[in-house]
């Protein structure tokens, strides 16, 4: 299979070189996202409100990519700050709850203050059969 590359429209993807999410083989590589809504490029305060563009975001490149959420197996959320992380359980559930995937939390900081969550996946092209 060919490598194919997702885009964002971003301008981050153009300003540095990447791709919003790479098809390569049967599985899905999800480049770290966050809470920015691509159309105006606007980003909310409110950390809880940015989880969920942040899936809205993944959502759409994987779908770009003929995946979905429910095919997610590995994923990672950088938060600046520690305390954040919490308030957004809900929203994971929310996103996640059918796939389970394998997580790792990461305190990092981020390219921006305005950002306070970054998330990457890694999702497969298909479901397994049972």
């Amino acid at each position: 299979m060919v490598r194919k590359h997702i885009t964002s429209n971003s301008a981050f993807e153009d300003k540095i070189g990447y791709s919003r999410a790479v098809l390569d083989g049967d599985y899905v590589f999800v480049s770290g996202t966050t809470g920015y809504d691509y159309t105006d490029m606007s980003i909310a305060d409110d950390v809880v409100a940015q989880a969920e563009q942040c899936f809205l975001n993944i959502q759409q490149a994987l779908e770009q990519a003929g995946s979905d959420l429910d095919q997610v197996v590995r994923i990672r959320y950088i938060f600046p700050d520690k305390n954040d992380f919490e308030p957004c359980w809900p929203v994971f559930k929310k996103y996640l709850n059918a796939a389970r995937p394998a997580a790792t939390l990461i305190i990092a900081g981020l390219m921006e203050d305005a950002m306070k969550l970054e998330i990457e996946v890694t999702a497969r092209l298909s479901a397994i059969p049972e």
